[in-house]
């Protein structure tokens, strides 16, 4: 996997350990065959708990007669690189990219409406999808939990919406979207604090990886 370039003003963090879901890292996650990891929800951050040591003579396991426990092996390796203001994040992994950006980078306060940075973000994200050649891009939107929750996933899809129109753009026939507003659900920090609640304001661009 080809790590993407940082831009000026960001970070990179690689450990091979438990991390936050806000720290920029790469994490390697490791498990026995035949054990799945959480699925959190479309926007929700990687479950970065390090899987359990499990002993393969264990009577507990009551594996069948003559079976064994498979050879633990490696699931997916994710790369985050997050701006130093939290602005924009981008997480790649074997098979995906995503982008998410902060809602204040794209719109004015209790808008939908694009504003003047919104252009160049979104340029940037369309001209990865182009290198990548996606034919299928997920925009979802997200909110945080002040306000009622109707008002949120309304806001959220409008978003989303505007989001797409833009990228199509620049990307033209051919790419097909799944745009989701999914309001507050799947925050990726603590609502009770407005820096948390910033984060949780976001539209997410997903796509696969080519090749």
């Amino acid at each position: 996997m080809t790590t993407p370039p940082v831009r000026p003003g960001t970070r990179r963090t690689v450990r091979r350990a438990v991390l936050p879901a806000a720290v920029a890292a790469a994490v390697l996650l490791v498990c026995p065959a035949g054990l799945a990891r959480a699925d959190n929800g479309p926007g929700a951050p990687a479950d970065t708990t390090p899987p359990v040591e499990i002993d393969p003579d264990d009577p507990d396991l009551r594996l069948a007669d003559g079976a064994r426990l498979a050879t633990g092996r490696v699931l997916d390796i994710k790369s985050v690189v997050e701006t130093d203001d939290g602005e924009e994040r981008r997480e790649d992994t074997n098979e995906k990219v995503k982008f998410a950006l902060q809602a204040e980078v794209l719109f004015g306060k209790n808008s939908a409406r694009l504003g003047r940075e919104a252009g160049a973000r979104i340029r940037t994200i369309a001209a990865e999808i182009e290198r990548q050649g996606a034919t299928t891009v997920r925009v979802f939107g997200f909110t945080d939990s002040l306000g009622s929750s109707a008002h949120g996933d309304r806001l959220s899809k409008q978003r989303a919406d505007a989001v797409q129109r833009a990228l199509a753009e620049h990307l033209g026939a051919g790419v097909e979207y799944e745009i989701r507003g999914y309001g507050e659900q799947y925050p990726i920090a603590d609502n009770s604090t407005e820096e948390g609640r910033k984060k949780n304001r976001r539209v997410e661009v997903g796509f696969a990886r080519g090749g």
